[in-house]
């Protein structure tokens, strides 16, 4: 990376926002200067210039938390950064996954396009379940049958989609799928095997 098409301000510094590489969440906006930006290109983790303490600082150094960074970019006049990082922990220093937690609009997060980052928050369900179990949680149902079962229905909701795809029904492909969808993730959660796992063999096989 040229660094010298980086439009830094009257201070040195160029905003920089961390993005989360798995599922596209915004999760802090820091500043860099020269220094710190080519630090973050030569140890490949982010960091960032504090304008409080007039100091470096990377990003975990104290609390573990840190920013592996799988790409940077800038846009198109040079003066701001973005970076896809694999997060450690919580990005925010309140224990927040993300620092964007204020809620200004009251748009129900219901009415937000879904996509496949969904797959993402229901592993994370399933493996919050099995450490926080909650009555009457289906989930916990299948993880306390175990695997044999999980397995089972499986099977079952890979034959009820096939049927559905067979009749040509679109809705009910649409439905079957997201029953075959849930019931493998918690098979994978039981497998030990993460969604991480599955994207990285999916591309190994393009």
């Amino acid at each position: 990376m040229d660094i010298s098409a980086i439009r830094f301000n009257s201070d040195g510094l160029v905003p920089a926002i961390a993005q989360d590489a798995r599922t596209g969440e915004v999760l802090m906006l820091a500043w860099m200067n020269r220094e710190s930006l080519q630090m973050t290109l030569n140890t490949g983790y982010a960091t960032y210039f504090s304008r409080s303490r007039q100091q470096l600082w990377k990003k975990g150094e104290t609390s573990g938390h840190t920013q592996k960074v799988l790409s940077l970019r800038y846009d198109c006049d040079g003066d701001a950064i973005l970076m896809q990082v694999e997060q450690t922990g919580p990005a925010c220093h309140t224990g927040a996954h993300s620092c964007f937690f204020n809620e200004v609009t009251s748009v129900d997060r219901a009415d937000f396009p879904a996509s496949a980052a969904i797959l993402e928050e229901d592993y994370a369900v399933i493996a919050d379940r099995a450490t926080r179990p909650q009555e009457g949680s289906y989930t916990n149902y299948l993880l306390e049958k175990g695997i044999e079962k999980t397995c089972k229905k499986v099977g079952e909701e890979a034959s009820e989609t096939i049927i559905a795809a067979v009749k040509g029904s679109k809705e009910e492909v649409t439905y079957e799928a997201a029953d075959l969808m849930y019931h493998l993730l918690v098979l994978m959660y039981q497998s030990g095997v993460t969604t991480q796992d599955v994207w990285e063999e999916l591309r190994r096989r393009r």
